[in-house]
């Protein structure tokens, strides 16, 4: 009897650090999915979404503003600062285009960069809420 409870012991030990690595090798790639989203929307999106004001001297830069008057305050304009924003929905945006926001082609924006994108966002406006709940 001791020798089965050891050899289930040992089974469930070896399965939960198998589930353990599983998990720290998925934040990994998570996170490695952030930091290539960051730097992609801060080459591809910022120029026109981002929170700063514009090379013009205007308050926001024409995208935030865009939303700014699109969502009238009930949604955040920056886009780093809005959640559930998906990567399906980012990317129903981003292949079509929106008013003076041009479509973009798969060789100017991949479905991969897009979903590294949307990853950086989910992460991006999870901290805007936590920091604004303070």
């Amino acid at each position: 009897m001791t020798g089965r409870r050891f050899t289930r012991l040992a089974l469930a030990a070896s399965m939960l650090a198998a589930w353990s690595a599983a998990g720290q090798a998925q934040q990994v790639r998570d996170d490695e999915a952030v930091a290539r989203g960051k730097a992609k929307y801060e080459h591809t999106c910022a120029p026109c979404h981002g929170r700063g004001a514009g090379d013009d001297g205007r308050v926001m830069l024409p995208g935030t503003a865009a939303l700014a008057i699109k969502y009238r305050g009930e949604l955040p304009p920056a886009l780093e600062d809005r959640q559930g924003l998906t990567a399906d929905t980012i990317r129903a945006f981003v292949r079509n285009g929106s008013f003076s926001m041009p479509p973009f082609r798969p060789t100017e924006l991949t479905d991969r960069e897009i979903d590294d994108i949307a990853a950086y966002l989910a992460v991006s406006s999870s901290a805007a809420a936590a920091g604004s709940q303070r």
